[in-house]
């Protein structure tokens, strides 16, 4: 079998939390790749400090134009003080305008330079999935081409249940399954654009239906119900704090460094990758 597995931490550079949790998971873990924010406000302390101390990282572009604040003036984008003001929905509606297209693609550009002019990438993702949107994603692609950056996350993903009962019932659980359905049918329209630019994507995607209580047991039962060779990528967004905290972000740390997570990796037959090793293929 040919099944390979992914684990991303997105957020990277987001704050030094973000960062400690990559250069752990890396290095005392499972953890494979991570995306990079260039608005993040610990980008310089993880291109300095927390990349060089990582050779098996595999670094990513992780796109954001819905929070913090931009590296262009986009008026379109943001308030007057710079800051992302847009929501996925509104996000949605103006990716049709044109001149709001211009704008996203100046930050876009602006994002993806100021990450390759300072370290080596090969996956390109977004925050909040915004490059999932059709228009959007085909911009995303086409800078993906641009720039040489071989592969670019699409969002299909396998419902599946685990056996906590917690994680159902819920205020998150609902609004979850609605993501994976607008999701689902946008990957079914972005797979047309990966063949166009002949990049590599992922088959499959863990992380939204359970988005906001990622654990191990949320890896072990997505992988679980993934029976055919495929390339399957799950994101987290783990923190590590210098004291315990009762917070989402810090259990999807220790999904990181749960080492006996990789048995059940074997036993459903993937092999832990990381996007560079997937393109070498």
């Amino acid at each position: 079998m040919n099944k390979k597995f992914i684990l991303n931490a997105d957020d990277f550079g987001m704050s030094e939390y973000y960062n400690k949790a990559v250069l752990e998971g890396v290095n005392n873990g499972i953890l494979t790749s991570a995306s990079l924010c260039a608005n993040g406000e610990s980008f310089e302390q993880a291109i300095n400090d927390i990349i060089p101390k990582c050779p098996d990282l595999s670094v990513g572009i992780h796109l954001n134009i819905i929070e913090g604040k931009s590296l262009t003036k986009s008026p379109m984008l943001t308030d007057s003080e710079g800051n992302f003001n847009n929501g996925y929905i509104a996000l949605i509606l103006k990716s049709f305008n044109k001149e709001f297209m211009k704008q996203v693609e100046s930050e876009f550009r602006a994002q993806i330079e100021k990450i390759i002019n300072c370290t080596k990438v090969d996956h390109i993702d977004s925050h909040v999935h915004t490059h999932a949107i059709p228009n959007i994603f085909r911009l995303t692609a086409k800078l993906a081409d641009e720039y040489k950056i071989p592969y670019i996350r699409t969002q299909y993903e396998k419902p599946y249940i685990t056996p906590s009962i917690k994680k159902h019932f819920n205020t998150k659980y609902p609004p979850n399954i609605l993501k994976i359905i607008l999701l689902n049918t946008f990957t079914i329209l972005n797979k047309s654009v990966v063949r166009k630019y002949n990049l590599k994507t992922n088959d499959y995607l863990i992380g939204v239906g359970y988005t906001g209580m990622m654990d191990s047991k949320t890896i072990e039962y997505g992988l679980k119900n993934i029976g055919k060779d495929c390339i399957a990528e799950a994101l987290i967004h783990p923190c590590k704090y210098d004291t315990p905290i009762s917070d989402s972000h810090h259990f999807e740390y220790l999904i990181t460094q749960d080492n006996a997570l990789r048995n059940k990796f074997t036993e459903f037959g993937f092999d832990l990758v990381n996007h560079s090793s997937v393109l070498e293929e």
